[in-house]
């Protein structure tokens, strides 16, 4: 019996040690008229494949630094897409000088702030940084 509840106090200790999974949400600023956006067009903003928002107005993204669990849980779900994947769909877009990626910002939290600033920023970011400045659109 005291095999069993030291067995279970270390796997208690051990899972709390664990770090958390950031789940990542897509965010626009609560002036932009979009209620809702699909995978697809999110994807397409993100790589450079559409400019603008489905309903008109200039769709600018914005990234977090790379290792950030939001971006790799978000580019994850919404391209398909893994750290390496990414890194090389972006060398390959800017050598060609087809497309440059998403300005990067440091955290959700400078995202959040920027996104609020202007209708034409659309990131992700981890969902306890969302504020009431900006709505979310896409939950991946």
């Amino acid at each position: 019996m005291k095999t069993l509840a030291a067995f279970t106090s270390l796997t208690f200790a051990a899972l709390l040690a664990l770090p958390a999974q950031a789940q990542a949400v897509v965010i626009i600023s609560a002036k932009n008229p979009i209620s809702k956006l699909t995978p697809d067009q999110v994807s397409q903003i993100f790589l450079g494949q559409a400019k603008t928002f489905y309903s008109g107005g200039q769709a600018e993204p914005l990234d977090l630094a790379e290792g950030a669990a939001a971006r790799n849980d978000f580019y994850q779900k919404v391209t398909g897409k893994n750290a390496a994947q990414l890194k090389g769909y972006w060398a390959k877009l800017t050598f060609s000088g087809k497309a440059q990626p998403p300005q990067v910002l440091a955290d959700s939290h400078a995202a959040v702030k920027k996104v609020a600033e202007n209708p034409k920023y659309i990131a992700y970011v981890d969902k306890a940084a969302v504020d009431a400045s900006v709505k979310v659109v896409l939950v991946p």
